[in-house]
């Protein structure tokens, strides 16, 4: 059956289509040059209109497309327009049972899934979501026709809701879930440690993303939530103990961990590893080798020893060695050299000791060629640096062959090693789950060797446990986007807070957390505190006034209570505590830089230090080229890791905090401390 312009309609409407003709299960329109076929499937509607003289025919199809066929006799189109219209009902209705039965095994689908006794990963839902796409793109109907039919109408809105909708639909079931464990399990949460966990701790450890970060401000129970999460993995049977991998930074937090998993779980397989521990076994049992670590890397003085040696050997085998050493030293770092063999100077070899040591421990942890090295450096310092490299370069040498003489790797070589041995296949990752302590100061190497091992099971899940606001260790290679970027360098995932500090007060932490937020790179987030704290829980006291606070504090501390004074270097010790055990025999004091403080806690705090210029705090920066070049980029903000360096200060206290100024030369930290409100005294 067919319809066709008339003559004079054809004439005047001068459009490209004047016949339309009925097919089997579809419609062919056509004109003298043009020919479109529409099957039913591509049919949304068909639409017969009466103009003043003639009939009009409109096919809409998706992507509101219009196909139009004018000029046409009127009662004729409506002819047409009736037997068209039946057999494209006819063939709807036939199609809509098949369409009805792949929506249904969609519900189906979706509603086993909902109905799981487990946390719906993001990964998940994007499964079910390409699932969908692909049914829709394979039903013989339209999508956008599925409301027409009472036998596709529920299920479609259904399917539809998950699609549109994924994100909201997930985050219902997994709160709907949370809750659910949180009462099933309640014994568990309370039992685990010695205190029970806070629902923020407890949502943590249930949270079954593949990349999840913990944002743990200072006190708030981290250790507790990474006991608490290997014990749920394994009493939810996630994991054995053989497939949880813990990591640590150093090898006392690895021990502390271990003794918590012991003591809590009963449970003698699980261990928690340092990274560099990680390293050695993948080497071990990927290459059948057992490397020893260099006793480079244990003894200090023997480490400083040969680098003195290789470059005083440097500067007296080479004139242009010395002289570009010495440009160096005097227009990077401003050192006064003598005019003749000045790398003679015991005192200034003591010196540079440890500046050799930084500096090829950051190109071992880069662990490039010369080229890697300078290609990879910022343009804007990229020549001055390579003049630099090559300075390095025979101390790079020298390096090497004591490693070699000696059989050994240092703790950069054997991250490499370990991440080339994942990558070739060699070692096979027993893990699951990867929970991972002090995330904030974690390097692109450490990093590196993290993704290898998921590279190796692309479901291995990664806990982060971490503080961005408490990463103060940049100049060893920690790198905080890794952090605050979590997402972007290990994939889509959830962050969750723990939000209340068990250590300090409601004062401390207010003026901690209004400081560090003041830096808008930081994340945001709340900490709330258990106690209240009166306003002089943080005064600033003029540095003068040390004696007379540690006597004050002596007619109240007891000896129990600890008292932490802290500066930004070793040398503000202050003498008086020489004298402090028979002065205050009484008082439990200790003395740390802020950097060793970090994991510490005392019930009163005392920072010194707090004055501008060069030694004070914050710290100006001192960096060469080759910390420009190889540390990880700093944030855009002034004195951002000094900043945090102070939170970190102000949150080792439990009750109290004096934060001791130079009066003639305040740092510009104190302005800002007055600004919030802490008061000035002018005496304890």
């Amino acid at each position: 059956m067919e319809l066709k312009s008339t003559s004079l309609g054809k004439h005047l409407a001068q459009h490209p289509y004047n016949r339309v003709r009925l097919l089997t299960a579809g419609v062919e329109v056509s004109g003298e040059k043009h020919e479109y076929l529409i099957p039913f499937n591509q049919l949304l509607a068909i639409r017969c209109k009466r103009g003043l003289v003639w009939g009009e025919l409109e096919f809409a199809l998706p992507d509101e497309k219009v196909v139009r066929l004018h000029g046409t006799e009127w009662q004729e189109t409506q002819r047409f327009y009736h037997y068209l219209s039946q057999a494209w009902q006819r063939w709807s209705e036939e199609m809509s049972i098949v369409a009805a039965g792949v929506l249904d095994d969609q519900v189906a689908t979706l509603s086993a899934a909902g109905a799981q006794d487990r946390w719906l990963k993001r990964s998940d839902v994007a499964g079910w979501r390409t699932t969908l796409q692909n049914a829709f793109a394979s039903l013989p109907l339209p999508p956008e026709r599925l409301n027409e039919f009472d036998n596709c109408r529920k299920a479609y809105q259904t399917c539809l809701r998950w699609l549109d909708n994924s994100d909201e639909q997930r985050e219902q079931h997994n709160a709907r879930w949370t809750e659910r464990m949180l009462i099933e399990y309640a014994d568990f949460f309370r039992g685990i440690e010695t205190s029970p966990l806070n629902p923020s701790q407890a949502r943590a450890v249930v949270n079954g993303e593949n990349a999840l970060l913990v944002l743990a401000g200072a006190g708030s129970g981290k250790t507790s939530v990474l006991v608490a999460r290997a014990g749920w993995l394994m009493l939810r049977k996630q994991a054995a103990a053989e497939q949880i991998l813990l990591l640590a930074f150093g090898r006392q937090a690895a021990e502390e961990m271990n003794d918590r998993l012991r003591e809590r779980l009963n449970s003698e397989s699980i261990q928690a590893s340092t990274f560099h521990a990680l390293a050695l076994k993948i080497i071990q049992q990927g290459s059948n080798k057992s490397p020893a670590i260099s006793k480079l890397e244990s003894d200090t003085a023997l480490r400083h020893q040969l680098l003195i040696d290789a470059w005083r050997a440097q500067c007296d085998g080479k004139k242009t060695q010395a002289n570009g050493w010495r440009q160096w030293l005097q227009d990077e770092l401003a050192w006064t050299l003598e005019e003749e063999r000045y790398w003679q100077d015991d005192r200034l070899a003591k010196k540079l000791a440890g500046r050799l040591e930084r500096w090829l421990g950051l190109m071992r942890m880069h662990g490039g060629t010369q080229a890697e090295m300078i290609a990879s450096a910022p343009e804007s310092c990229r020549d001055l640096f390579a003049r630099r490299v090559k300075l390095m370069a025979p101390l790079m040498k020298v390096w090497k062959a004591a490693l070699k003489e000696e059989g050994a790797v240092d703790f950069s070589g054997l991250i490499h090693q370990a991440v080339n041995i994942l990558d070739k296949g060699r070692f096979i990752s027993p893990w699951k789950h990867i929970l991972v302590d002090e995330f904030q100061d974690i390097s692109p190497q450490r990093a590196a060797l993290l993704a290898a091992l998921r590279r190796q099971n692309k479901q291995t899940a990664l806990f982060a446990v971490g503080d961005d606001w408490q990463a103060i260790y940049r100049f060893s290679g920690a790198e905080m986007t890794l952090t605050t970027a979590f997402h972007h360098h290990f994939g889509e995932g959830d962050r969750a807070v723990l939000d209340t500090t068990y250590r300090f007060n409601e004062r401390i932490g207010e003026i901690a957390s209004q400081f560090i937020q003041r830096n808008p790179h930081q994340l945001k987030k709340p900490l709330n505190s258990l106690s209240k704290g009166s306003k002089k829980a943080i005064s600033l006291l003029p540095e003068a006034q040390l004696e007379a606070l540690l006597n004050k504090i002596s007619g109240y501390a007891t000896p129990e209570e600890r008292i932490l004074i802290l500066g930004r270097y070793h040398y503000l010790r202050p003498e008086l505590l020489n004298k402090a055990k028979t002065r205050w025999p009484k008082l439990t004091i200790d003395f740390m830089t802020i950097h060793a403080s970090k994991g510490q806690q005392a019930d009163y705090v005392i920072l010194l230090g707090l004055q501008a210029g060069k030694e004070g705090f914050p710290a100006a920066a001192r960096e060469s080229v080759m910390e420009e070049a190889l540390l990880p980029q700093p944030e855009d903000f002034p004195d951002a890791e000094e900043r945090r360096l102070a939170y970190v200060a102000l949150t080792r206290a439990r009750q109290q905090v004096w934060l001791l100024f130079d009066k003639d030369n305040p740092s510009s930290f104190v302005g800002e401390f007055r600004q919030m409100g802490v008061p000035v005294l002018r005496k304890p």
